[in-house]
């Protein structure tokens, strides 16, 4: 079944907004009138154990910024709290274990990023079993979770398609070649609503000449699927690629390099990897999506603090609560925040305004000489 989402007002990100949780402690909620069956015997003053789940470490970002940044807000809405961290290394049965072994250590609380939405269903439902909360990070699981906190997936795929129609407008080939997709994991529900925003976009402006799911969202499948769809289209009829994420954008590069690809079509991507910005720096690639994880992370804090103490997470009045519909029909209070799209004209306003990289980090020697970073160090 499709995630039907249904959007009171969507969440914004600012600068103000990344900081309003921390900031604003525990007074980012109200106390409940009933919701909830789970948790809400902990308290801040005593401290207690939050259970951090995550997917895999292929995508860098998960411990560079979702783990750190978790624990930073976890640190400053409840000093006593203690998180026990787990990654699942994109192994279904190793979550589960991971899960089964925190609820016998008596978390409080869960917060999961599913590797399998469908199967994280019996995480959840065990941890209901023992009257533990779930919050759903990023990805949400079946079974009936807490709260989720995503970012608004369709448009995610939305801004890529967009901007990939846009960079071949402006190369006078929106007409010309086809184009190829290289979609997600399809264990993954982000994915799927990624790739319903792309076509939502592409769909009657470009020839799509081979689409690909890419399980694990390996590069190294990425790679060997952009390879097939060289040997099917041809490398000189190519004139665009939608890849899903960063991680997947190296391999199908690396692909079109090898066939001997010397002026790349434009290439999107997801996630503002350092390598993804390295290579929009270099021309590479074309364009990645900048989803705030520090807010993102700040929400999840929130709402764990919130189950685990018996209160309602309102969003501190920077975020709003929404609602999605979960694949089995549960109606689930969410926080959905906004992507954006970062192309070599907006660097500095997103990623290196946020903090997030600094321009030393990206203008290594392997890029000093690029247009960008020359201006950036000449700045």
């Amino acid at each position: 079944m499709n995630t039907r989402n249904r959007f009171v007002r969507r969440a914004t990100v600012g600068a103000a907004a990344a900081l309003t949780l921390a900031a604003a402690g525990c007074g980012a909620t109200t106390t409940t009138s009933g919701e909830g069956e789970a948790g809400g015997n902990a308290s801040v003053e005593e401290g207690f154990t939050i259970g951090l789940l995550l997917p895999e470490s292929k995508t860098a970002r998960y411990e560079k910024f979702d783990r750190p940044y978790f624990e930073e807000a976890v640190a400053e809405l409840c000093e006593k709290c203690e998180v026990s961290y787990q990654n699942a290394d994109q192994d279904t049965s190793k979550q589960q274990s991971q899960a089964e072994a925190m609820l016998t250590e008596g978390v409080d609380v869960l917060v999961l990023d599913a590797v399998d939405a469908e199967a994280a269903g019996s995480i959840v439902q065990q941890a209901k079993g023992q009257g533990v909360p779930v919050v759903a990070y990023d990805r949400l699981a079946q079974g009936g979770v807490d709260y989720y906190v995503s970012f608004d997936n369709k448009t995610v795929g939305k801004v890529q398609g967009q901007a990939l129609i846009e960079a071949l407008e402006a190369e006078g080939k929106a007409d010309e070649g086809e184009i190829v997709m290289i979609n997600g994991s399809p264990t993954d529900p982000n994915a799927a609503d990624f790739k319903a925003g792309a076509h939502e976009v592409l769909d009657g402006q470009v020839e799509i000449g081979a689409e690909y799911d890419t399980a694990d969202w390996s590069p190294d499948k990425a790679q060997q699927q952009m390879e097939q769809a060289i040997t099917s289209i041809g490398a000189d009829n190519i004139s665009g690629v939608y890849s899903a994420n960063d991680g997947m954008a190296a391999g199908i590069i690396a692909a079109l390099k090898s066939a001997g690809v010397e002026e790349l079509p434009p290439v999107t991507g997801q996630d503002a990897e350092l390598a993804g910005i390295q290579r929009i720096v270099a021309g590479d690639q074309y364009m990645t999506v900048y989803k705030a994880i520090r807010p993102e992370a700040q929400v999840a804090a929130g709402m764990a603090v919130a189950l685990a103490t018996g209160e309602e997470y309102d969003g501190g009045g920077e975020f709003t609560v929404t609602e999605v519909t979960d694949a089995d029909g549960n109606t689930i209070p969410s926080v959905l925040l906004e992507p954006t799209a970062v192309t070599i004209d907006n660097i500095e306003d997103t990623v290196i305004s946020d903090g997030f990289y600094s321009i030393e980090e990206i203008c290594t020697d392997a890029y000093a000489d690029t247009d960008f970073c020359t201006s950036a160090n000449e700045g």
